[in-house]
């Protein structure tokens, strides 16, 4: 956007630091700042506003589109009310669950488990223990 190489950059800065001063020089930095976010901010906007218009615009040429497409395949396919609605075999049954609603509960008994058997005392015996002499 502004092409400006560092010699410019120096003269911008010498003329600015002449004409403004070393005491005001800070001050008018930060207002300039202020001002070229502020700008920053309203091209922003801008161009945000315009991005969302052209969006907006290729969706509604976009959905005419679809419209006019889905229109000419039911012109050259016209559909039977009867092809509509499938036949059933057989009737749902009544015991499912239908959208929105909770099944019934079912109760579930829990195993009984035994508990693992007791060490048995024989199989290990008792160690004695003797004084050493």
């Amino acid at each position: 956007m502004l092409d400006f190489n560092f010699s410019e950059w120096a003269v911008v800065a010498l003329v600015a630091l002449v004409v403004i001063g070393p005491k005001d020089l800070p001050k008018a930095m930060r207002v300039l700042g202020y001002w070229v976010g502020r700008a920053r901010s309203v091209a922003r906007q801008f161009r945000a506003g315009f991005d969302e218009m052209i969006r907006e615009a290729e969706l509604a040429e976009m959905e005419k589109k679809w419209k006019e497409e889905n229109e000419r395949i039911m012109r050259l396919h016209p559909s039977d009310s009867s092809a509509d609605t499938p036949d059933y075999p057989h009737p749902l049954p009544a015991e499912t669950a239908t959208d929105g609603e909770d099944a019934p509960p079912v109760m579930v008994e829990k195993p009984v488990v035994a508990p693992p058997p007791a060490p048995a005392d024989e199989a290990h015996p008792p160690v004695e223990s003797k004084p050493a002499s």
